[in-house]
């Protein structure tokens, strides 16, 4: 495989006004539109965090929406990411949002 092709696993954490905005379903969506998996939810601190994996190019394409796009309404102070690894396989059968 490719260096863009190769399966990317990381962690993410969205804050901002990012709680009440249907950000989720924006980000289920782009996740989905760009072919990856992974789980997004609201914590109690008024974050949206979650888990993408899939091809390292679509997961980058991913982390700079959640960096700076976002849902219509969302306002994006920060978005943070961390435990990226390489993995052999996928984890996750599609993007879902936990309640």
């Amino acid at each position: 495989m490719t260096e863009g092709n190769s399966l990317i696993s990381v962690d993410y954490e969205v804050f901002g006004k990012v709680q009440g905005v249907f950000f989720r379903k924006y980000t289920q969506a782009e996740g989905k539109k760009l072919g990856l998996v992974g789980w997004v939810q609201n914590t109690e601190d008024g974050t949206v965090q979650g888990q993408i994996q899939g091809p390292s190019v679509k997961v980058r394409e991913l982390q700079e929406w959640l960096r700076k796009t976002g849902s219509p309404k969302s306002h994006i102070s920060r978005a943070e990411f961390r435990n990226e690894k390489k993995i052999v396989a996928l984890e996750y059968r599609n993007f879902s949002i936990v309640k």
